[in-house]
């Protein structure tokens, strides 16, 4: 119970958030799409994130801290069972955004950017400027991006 109230005084708790987002997800209408949109922009702008009304997120992704500093583009597309953490941006050139893969970890204040493909199971480390696609199960780190531990050449 501690844990729980802990959770909601910090703003991390996102159990409405996810709520609202998939009830906007199913809706044929688009006037409650509007204000379930103009909900769920509150809310995350009250944690300081923001996640784009078009973007497509399967499951329901794991942010340790919150939406604190999330910017995910209305284009992005995101796997499940994703962990992210804060400050990231998955953001857009010329309206293409990343394809985020099952599995992923996102470290604190990484950017994904462009026209990109993320494979499953990939680790970014906190930092990494990701602009070229990373096949599955690769490491990648620094700025700018490099790719280690690519199983391709085990």
């Amino acid at each position: 119970m501690r844990e729980r109230i802990m959770d909601y005084s910090l703003g991390n708790n996102l159990r409405l958030y996810w709520r609202l987002f998939r009830l906007r997800e199913r809706t044929h209408s688009r006037w409650l799409a509007d204000i379930l949109t103009f909900f769920l922009n509150r809310i995350a702008h009250k944690r300081g994130g923001y996640i784009g009304r078009g973007a497509v997120i399967t499951g329901i992704p794991s942010l340790p801290h919150g939406l604190h500093g999330i910017y995910i583009s209305r284009y992005a597309k995101l796997g499940s069972g994703c962990r992210i953490y804060q400050n990231v941006t998955i953001g857009e050139v010329s309206g293409r955004a990343p394809q985020i893969g099952d599995g992923c970890l996102i470290g604190a204040g990484a950017v994904l950017v462009g026209d990109i493909r993320v494979g499953s199971c990939v680790k970014i480390g906190a930092g990494a400027v990701v602009s070229t696609d990373i096949p599955d199960g690769c490491t990648v780190v620094s700025q700018p991006s490099r790719v280690i531990g690519d199983p391709s050449f085990s």
